[in-house]
């Protein structure tokens, strides 16, 4: 798959990122916190922490894979692991990695806190970690991910659009993600910070392991409690929920509402074709696995990241984390050409099968 069109160089965009609490400084990390300068004989270990959500099985995996390969001229290995949403088997995931002695781990964390003991470890046995997409505590080597709070602001002015002068006729649902992904609070900072004071919010919720099924519940609670002719749209942190969400409001029989989504699934992408979902965020996934390839044959080698990461992030317990945050994009019908497909995401055969032909020849997708 080739990389992303849209993308742009993330090492120039600015980053600001504060944390909180007491923290050590990450001056150790880059060349002195690698192992020992290798060759390209190197085992990357690779956790991602579920394979509910399409994008990790689809895309990361073997985008990182295939990157790794080609960095490595083929030598180089990729250990996997998927912590199918369950922060304690992920935490027996490093264990097992460090047992194992590969070279460096790139880590997409289930709960970023309960992580943090397991990313000692590694640092322990002296194999450096790379946070990939959400950001772990624990002393982290290097960071990757998309500008999180700038998703969230994408989201609201997506949903403040498409609502335009009926923004206040009604009250919205707001659909967060988990609790334990600080990617999450990040997402529901930005909406809000676009939202607040231009819309009513009857109902909010911190939907548990980002499962649809929570978010249909939760949707369904919402339905109850403010009545299916006061709720003018939704507010959805990803596609997975938006889909749980959309189910709710079919049984209810609301239709022609904005709901927001993220990740630009296959079935997000079929929904916004057909009007059922507004919008989704596009994440160019392939800079982000390019990035975070490139940052661990880096540190496995034992070599400076100052060539791939310009900018510096802080975690609540490490400071000043070499960083690279991709830019996003707002997915609607009018720019699916230009997106998922113009980047080899989807083919248009694989978004206009049977039943979405029709919404496909009528936006112009054929």
């Amino acid at each position: 798959m080739r990389r992303a069109a849209v993308a742009i160089a993330a090492g120039a965009m600015a980053v600001s990122l504060a944390a909180c609490g007491s923290a050590k400084e990450s001056g150790d990390n880059a060349e002195s916190s690698g192992s020992a300068k290798k060759g390209d004989e190197i085992k990357v270990g690779l956790l991602l922490p579920e394979n509910a959500t399409a994008r990790y099985e689809k895309f990361d995996r073997p985008l990182i894979e295939k990157k790794v390969k080609e960095l490595t001229g083929g030598k180089g290995e990729v250990v996997y692991a998927n912590a199918k949403q369950d922060a304690s088997t992920q935490n027996q995931q490093v264990d097992t990695m460090v047992t194992n002695k590969v070279d460096v781990l790139i880590v997409d964390a289930v709960d970023s806190k309960a992580i943090a003991g397991s990313v000692k470890k590694a640092k322990d046995a002296n194999i450096p970690v790379v946070a990939y997409d959400r950001l772990a505590e624990g002393p982290i080597d290097a960071y990757t991910s998309f500008d999180n709070v700038t998703v969230g602001k994408t989201q609201g002015e997506a949903l403040l659009k498409a609502l335009g002068s009926k923004a206040k006729d009604g009250q919205i649902v707001m659909m967060n993600g988990s609790s334990t992904d600080p990617n999450a609070a990040q997402f529901k900072k930005g909406a809000h910070s676009v939202l607040d004071g231009k819309v009513n919010v009857g109902r909010e919720y911190d939907t548990k392991e980002w499962k649809p099924e929570n978010a249909n519940a939760n949707m369904e609670g919402a339905i109850s409690a403010l009545g299916k002719d006061k709720i003018i749209g939704v507010y959805s942190a990803n596609d997975g929920m938006a889909g749980g969400i959309i189910t709710a409001l079919k049984a209810a029989g609301i239709a022609d509402i904005p709901v927001t989504g993220q990740d630009a699934e296959l079935s997000g992408v079929q929904r916004i074709v057909t009007g059922e979902q507004y919008m989704s965020v596009y994440k160019p996934y392939p800079q982000e696995a390019d990035v975070a390839a490139e940052m661990a044959v880096a540190l496995a080698q034992g070599k400076s990241l100052d060539s791939i990461a310009k900018d510096k992030v802080d975690s609540p317990t490490t400071k000043a984390i070499p960083s690279v945050l991709v830019p996003v994009v707002s997915l609607t019908k009018d720019n699916i050409k230009d997106t998922v497909i113009k980047d080899g995401i989807y083919t248009v055969s694989e978004i206009c099968t049977g039943k979405y032909k029709a919404a496909c020849d009528k936006i112009g997708l054929k």
